[in-house]
């Protein structure tokens, strides 16, 4: 199964609540009027696109129905698949990966499938013919770095650990620093999970980066927030906190098979700006693919 196809599936939860009510809609109205207007925005927010992008985007249909005399309620489709595209698309940029070694930090609060997320991008690196190191930077919560050795041994890569309650900004380090001993390609630090409310929570993350940077200039080269798409609009609030402390490069979107309200991807890009580098779609080690506007935008207006 190609990443479209299986984008496809699974986005059936998301496409079951957005296109099939789109569906409804343009078929109950046989004109555009004011209600149908307001219908359309209900909708947009119910798909967690949220309040300032909805209300955004069903400004743009309207001045495009107006400017291209649009009558039939069909053509909203169409503009809606357009709109939503080029936000996504809007300085999008891929996994950074020029640096030697590449050091990326994966941070997000408990739950989202962060260490996992580590696990995959390890193993996707090495069959690109990377050799990567992995930094068990999560050292408050019991068995999190037995967790991600586990990982670490189905990507058949090597990991950094200390004793757990240690120093996670000196686990970083050492990995930084043993990485470019080895002269390996990219560095992995897998953080520990943090309540974006949490203001000393996150001073330590910020920390790490610090001292990521000591041992190599630059570095970290990604931070990538990994959201779970299930949580809806708590993942846009997540993302702003995060973004506020540690000034992310990027998000991971996980669990996009496990929700109806897709649309938060649409939300924290129109926001933020922030792209949408990886995405989840499985639990599989393969499951960890690029995000491509394209084939996300043709899955979710893809027709049942």
């Amino acid at each position: 199964m190609g990443f479209l196809e299986k984008l496809k599936e699974r986005l059936h939860k998301t496409r079951a609540g957005f296109t099939s009510r789109l569906g409804d809609l343009i078929q109950r109205f046989p004109q555009l009027d004011e209600e149908f207007f307001e219908e359309l925005e209900s909708l947009l927010i119910a798909a967690d696109v949220g309040v300032e992008t909805s209300l955004l985007l069903v400004e743009t249909v309207r001045r495009r129905v107006k400017e291209e005399h649009l009558r039939e309620p069909a053509a909203v489709r169409e503009i809606l698949r357009q709109e939503v595209r080029a936000i996504l698309e809007t300085d999008q940029v891929p996994l950074r990966m020029d640096a030697n070694p590449t050091v990326i930090m994966v941070v997000g609060v408990n739950g989202t499938g962060k260490t996992s997320t580590v696990g995959k991008l390890a193993w996707r690196l090495r069959r690109e013919g990377k050799r990567v190191l992995l930094a068990a930077a999560d050292t408050f919560r019991a068995a999190a770095d037995e967790q991600l050795a586990l990982w670490a041994e189905k990507a058949k890569v090597d990991v950094v650990r200390h004793q757990q309650g240690g120093d996670p900004a000196a686990v970083a380090f050492d990995a930084v620093t043993a990485a470019r001993n080895r002269g390996l390609d990219a560095v992995l630090v897998d953080t520990a999970g943090r309540l974006h409310t949490k203001g000393n929570l996150m001073a330590e993350l910020v920390k790490v980066g610090r001292v990521v940077g000591k041992a190599l200039p630059g570095a970290p080269h990604e931070i990538l927030l990994v959201v779970d798409a299930t949580t809806g609009q708590n993942a846009l609030v997540q993302a702003r906190a995060f973004h506020q402390a540690l000034g992310l490069t990027g998000l991971v979107l996980t669990k996009l098979d496990g929700t109806a309200k897709g649309g938060i991807v649409i939300a924290i890009k129109k926001t933020l700006n922030l792209p949408v580098k990886l995405v989840g779609v499985g639990e599989g080690l393969e499951d960890l693919h690029d995000f491509d506007p394209g084939a996300f935008v043709e899955a979710l207006f893809a027709q049942p």
